[in-house]
């Protein structure tokens, strides 16, 4: 469990810290309107390995055994292939994004609040799967989304998957939620002990809640609002604002807000509920009625990567059944393969979290950055991209 807490701050750090998508230029206008991403090749064939290979990764995914002698898929890579891995930790998405423009990095583990950054910014190339042979067992469920392809052209592997899920305290908020209703409720009887995630990136968190309840806005897709979908949404959070005790940002001050009974309900990862649980705190979470946001994660290859050929063999090992399950296990998500769950210490990992439930995860709505070409393909409007949510949140809190 402690290597649970130190690996999951390192993630939170990362996951939390959501950026922009203006100013990255590169994509040019497609037929009909709209963007395409700049044309970049893909690698037609594997050769022999580089000797390295850069990476640029969340805390907790590219483990050598440093943190601890158990938890290591690195140094077996290496011994394997003959590259040595270099990794930099990227602390928020911008950084990453940053860090890849430079061209020293061969591939990085984008959130999906970056990855389109980097697909329309012309920074990281189509992957060619069929050099990936891990890559047919990867969960379809995580194949060729919005976050991770464009036109169905994959743009990366998947790593690992999450839902943004409702926590609360069973001893006061009774009968048990099974709404996101008890956090947007204006006359909660919980007034001042709601939490909600803080980042612009909740007002999808928003949008998924009016898309059942509203549904005369006719929101497709909570990361496309037009200006009238997104006026709805800020209004739902400006409303739930006078409800909020606090917003969180850091898990481990979630974690005791619940266990004070500060706090009684609101956001939170499954991880955070293992950890709260752990610390004898009452709470449980689910997935409500209405579904949830969530977060995918992708390794992408650097158009400029220097070492393709052993970048394509780290993105081959990093969703074997074997890595995938430590990286998972370690960090605290999902894998991406689905053989990985026969490989991981805990038997009830997967079960956990949910990795073989498609039925699941099909009303999660995965971070991916909103963008001014609408991404539920509308072509008659525009709208608000991830500057805009950024502006709106400041408002939002006031």
């Amino acid at each position: 469990m402690k290597k649970v807490r130190i690996l999951t701050a390192i993630a939170a750090a990362g996951l939390l810290a959501l950026a922009g998508c203006g100013g990255d230029g590169g994509g040019t206008p497609a037929p009909g309107g709209g963007l395409k991403p700049p044309e970049r090749t893909k690698l037609a064939a594997l050769g022999t390995g580089e000797g390295q290979v850069n990476l640029v990764a969340w805390g907790g995914y590219v483990e050598d055994g440093s943190n601890d002698p158990k938890v290591d898929w690195v140094t077996g890579f290496e011994q394997a292939t003959g590259c040595q891995v270099n990794v930099k930790i990227g602390n928020t998405s911008d950084e990453m994004v940053t860090l890849m423009k430079t061209g020293e990095y061969d591939a990085v583990s984008a959130s999906g609040d970056a990855s389109l950054r980097l697909i329309y910014g012309g920074d990281v190339a189509p992957v060619n799967t069929d050099l990936i042979p891990n890559y047919k067992d990867v969960f379809d469920g995580l194949k060729n989304k919005a976050w991770n392809a464009i036109d169905g052209v994959p743009y990366g592997v998947p790593h690992g998957r999450g839902a943004n899920l409702l926590m609360y305290r069973t001893d006061v908020v009774t009968p048990a939620p099974t709404s996101w209703s008890v956090v947007f409720d204006a006359n909660s009887p919980h007034k001042g002990k709601v939490t909600a995630y803080d980042s612009p990136i909740y007002i999808a968190d928003a949008a998924v809640y009016l898309m059942t309840h509203k549904p005369e806005l006719n929101i497709k897709n909570p990361y496309a609002l037009d200006d009238t979908q997104f006026q709805a949404a800020i209004d739902l959070l400006k409303q739930q604002n006078t409800v909020i005790g606090e917003y969180w940002s850091d898990f481990t001050k979630e974690i005791q807000a619940f266990k004070s009974g500060d706090t009684v309900v609101g956001t939170t990862w499954q991880v955070i509920t293992n950890l709260a649980k752990a610390d004898k705190a009452p709470v449980e979470a689910i997935l409500p009625s209405e579904g949830s946001t969530g977060w995918s994660d992708t390794w992408m290859i650097s158009d400029k990567a220097k070492h393709p050929n052993c970048a394509y063999m780290w993105m081959n090992h990093i969703i074997s059944p074997e890595a995938n399950a430590g990286v998972a296990e370690w960090f605290g998500e999902a894998p991406s393969n689905k053989l990985a769950c026969a490989k991981t210490a805990d038997k009830n990992h997967c079960t956990t979290f949910h990795a073989e439930d498609e039925a699941y995860f099909s009303k999660v709505w995965y971070w991916t950055t909103p963008i001014e070409q609408c991404l539920d393909g509308r072509t008659d409007v525009k709208c608000k991209d991830y500057s805009a949510w950024t502006q709106a949140w400041t408002t939002i809190k006031g």
